[in-house]
């Protein structure tokens, strides 16, 4: 389910934790007690069962520690399926597509910027 990546740097924590050692980030993860069904959709399965077992794992992701760095994960790999990071696919769709408007935003203000100093 979860693949490791470079752990990211966090200077608040305690020497000798997990993660300020270089272990990935998904060693904390909350998940990984959890069943995989949880967070991932069975085929066919009907809306307002898919929506309870969102919610449900939106709870696990909410009381974890690593909890922006799977959502950060899941958005650069880009997952496709489940939830990681407390958002679901779609959620995560409409993140990835608010993040390339504003960088064509910044691409399109840069230039006058420039020009204009």
């Amino acid at each position: 389910m979860l693949q490791p990546i470079e752990p990211a740097t966090d200077l608040t924590l305690p020497p000798g934790h997990p993660r300020d050692l270089g272990g990935p980030w998904h060693s904390e993860a909350a998940c990984r007690s959890d069943e995989a069904g949880l967070f991932f959709a069975p085929s066919k399965e009907p809306t307002a069962a898919r929506l309870s077992r969102e919610e449900a794992a939106k709870r696990v992701c909410a009381r974890c520690p690593v909890m922006l760095e799977c959502r950060e994960h899941a958005l650069l790999q880009p997952e496709p399926y489940g939830v990681w990071g407390g958002m679901t696919a779609a959620e995560r769709r409409v993140v990835l597509a608010r993040r390339r408007r504003r960088e064509v935003e910044l691409q399109h203000t840069a230039p006058r910027i420039a020009a204009a100093g």
